[in-house]
């Protein structure tokens, strides 16, 4: 039927168990689709929600039939097992969705091959190989689709340059978007990208930024479930080869309400990664959404106290001195030094007791965990609040270099020290 447009269908779902495959899996079960769960997580996690059999219970109670099938996409004996399985539960396999992820934002010295090979086993080779296995029985379908969770294939250094390693893996599955549409075109099999605009709330951004503020500064995954029913809907044989962000396809679809998709109605959100310029442009000047205006190239300079810049850093360093707790250290737990080209560097402590500040270096024997590199007047904006670090980092006016987890905390901290400054 036209409102059930899922209804028989079946969707081969990898990482599935929890995040945004299972929001993609309970957005068709209530189409009254057939999912399958293929993912690892048979046991429950210590630190994290949910098993393939608990997503497996609330696909059946969305209006969903389901499979959960414990898969390590890593495995092909474990993914043709799964995919045999489905075709014999279920009588074929209509859609696949390649959700299954790993990721570190580590810099090259700071990637362990252990990792390296994690993200492109997972990423690259997972993709690869359960889209290999799924095409013969996706060429029998009526409406088959391939969708990748993975971002446009921007060649932009900005987005290589702190975490190489992640980045070559989440391209490699959008090279599979490149090189599958044109393959399968002439077998009628679309092949998508997917990407959020803003940052989604999953386990994962949690472990990165800690929960409070990965809450607040992220969307729903409801916006990616919705975003990809879009697009699995759509005839398979017109719309392939597409690189998709959530936002702007489903403003394509009519949706005007982004708010239902906030974690937190009206906070200040984050940008993905690997997103568009056109997309960061519209981010900085959309005052709604739950965004708020913030890079403009004419924002003027906060004015520097008692003649030059100086001034104004030696009055940002003190005033942050005044702001620092105990708490502020145990939610960001990093040590934070600021490079400041044309003035002087400082480090913000904010690992050790109740935190600590001061001109130069950190003390002998503690380490950076992130090093921020930008000019007077970038720090300054910043610390003002017309210059997001974000949009510095994107645009190239600030270079960062470390842990990229903590770094994405700076956004908060900000924010919180600016209340002050």
């Amino acid at each position: 039927t036209p409102c059930r447009k899922l209804a028989g269908r079946t969707l081969f779902i990898t990482g599935a168990s929890r995040g945004i495959g299972k929001e993609i899996a309970l957005k068709a079960a209530k189409d009254g689709a057939n999912v399958v769960i293929a993912a690892k997580t048979a046991e429950p996690h210590p630190k994290l929600p949910g098993t393939i059999y608990t997503a497996a219970q609330e696909v059946e109670a969305a209006g969903g039939k389901c499979l959960p099938c414990i898969v390590d996409v890593r495995d092909e004996e474990q993914v043709k097992r799964a995919v045999g399985d489905a075709v014999s539960k279920f009588g074929g396999i209509d859609i696949l969705v390649n959700n299954a992820s790993a990721i570190s934002l580590t810099g090259t010295l700071d990637t362990d091959m252990k990792r390296y090979d994690l993200m492109h086993s997972v990423n690259i080779r997972g993709t690869f190989l359960a889209s290999k296995i799924c095409i013969p029985y996706l060429k029998k379908s009526s409406n088959p689709h391939i969708l990748m969770l993975s971002p446009p294939l921007i060649m932009k250094p900005v987005w290589f340059q702190n975490h190489v390693a992640y980045t070559m893996s989440k391209y490699g599955m959008s090279m599979c978007v490149l090189g599958m549409a044109e393959e399968l075109r002439g077998d009628g099999i679309a092949v998508n990208a997917l990407w959020p605009n803003i940052q989604i709330h999953t386990a994962a951004l949690d472990m990165l930024m800690g929960s409070e503020l990965s809450r607040s500064t992220s969307r729903k995954p409801a916006i990616l479930a919705d975003a990809a029913y879009a697009i699995l809907t759509k005839p398979s044989r017109s719309f392939t080869g597409n690189f998709c962000i959530d936002e702007r396809l489903l403003k394509e679809e009519g949706v005007t309400d982004f708010e239902q998709y906030a974690n937190v109605p009206g906070a200040r959100l984050e940008p993905d990664f690997f997103i568009p310029d056109d997309c960061l442009k519209e981010f900085d000047q959309q005052p709604g959404s739950g965004s708020s205006p913030s890079l403009s190239a004419a924002a003027p300079a906060p004015e520097a106290t008692g003649g030059g810049s100086g001034n104004a850093l030696d009055d940002i360093v003190h005033k942050i001195g005044k702001k620092l707790s105990t708490e502020l250290v145990s939610q960001t737990g990093g040590l934070f030094l600021f490079q400041v080209k044309g003035g002087e560097n400082f480090f913000v402590d904010l690992k050790n007791g109740a935190g600590s500040v001061g001109k130069g270096e950190p003390p002998e024997g503690a380490a950076p965990d992130v090093t921020f590199t930008m000019d007077t007047e970038s720090l300054l904006k910043m610390f003002a609040g017309s210059l997001k670090p974000t949009a510095a980092f994107m645009s190239g006016k600030m270079k960062i270099k470390g842990d990229m987890g903590k770094a994405m905390k700076l956004e908060k901290l900000m924010g919180m020290l600016r209340a002050k400054l």
